[in-house]
């Protein structure tokens, strides 16, 4: 008896070390050394600040400025924010600024009423964000990921045809030609991968930065 549990002691102590520790620290090793980046996050630095992660979405928001002329804020005293018209912006999320500590799906139903309350609520707010700069833009022209959010709540990604309805306000805002705008969709638009898997998408904070180094900025 003594002699099987000593044994299963020992089996316990070396499979604990080794899958545990020394594997573990093999792939950190590997993986520091093979792909940096991705192994650290994929985070993107600009003048040596950090602004975000590529596989993370963000808000490219503003504050709302009251008739008094200052910030308007919540009854809880946050502030009023809305999306800031200068960026493309990201898709809907669940989590209250694409918090990915608490990244989850809404898990409703196609009949849920929420669902669909939410889902009208995010049409309306993207009309009446996009309709200005294209008033010929409809209901039913807005792609799915434009209106709801993804499984994890924080996708960084859009579809190409979100990114080209907002290229029409961009170019108002920044007073660039429309086809200039495109090009930088299309050349930040990323395919399937191996041609086969997934859908292509736009990375939002990589094109709002370019956008950015473009432009020399919002204006």
């Amino acid at each position: 008896m003594r002699r099987e549990l000593l044994t299963s002691l020992i089996a316990v102590v070396a499979l604990t070390i080794l899958l545990g520790l020394i594997y573990p620290l093999v792939m950190t090793g590997v993986a520091q050394v093979a792909f940096p980046g991705r192994s650290n996050g994929s985070l993107i630095t600009k003048d040596g600040k950090l602004v975000g992660s590529r596989l993370i979405a963000q808000p490219f928001a503003k504050p709302v400025i009251g008739k008094n002329g200052k910030p308007e804020t919540t009854s809880t005293n946050l502030p009023v924010v809305a999306p800031d018209p200068a960026y493309f912006q990201e898709r809907p999320s669940t989590q209250t600024e694409y918090n990915a500590a608490g990244s989850s799906f809404t898990n409703l139903g196609p009949n849920s009423t929420v669902a669909r309350d939410t889902f009208k609520s995010n049409l309306d707010a993207y009309l009446k964000l996009e309709r200005p700069y294209d008033p010929t833009l409809t209901a039913a022209q807005v792609p799915i990921d434009a209106v709801t959010s993804s499984a994890s709540g924080v996708d960084p990604e859009i579809s190409q045809a979100n990114a080209d309805i907002q290229a029409h306000r961009i170019a108002a805002v920044r007073h660039l030609p429309l086809s200039e705008v495109m090009k930088l969709i299309n050349d930040n638009t990323e395919t399937r991968f191996i041609g086969l898997l997934g859908e292509p998408g736009v990375n939002v904070l990589d094109l709002n930065l370019e956008l950015d180094r473009v432009t020399g900025g919002p204006r």
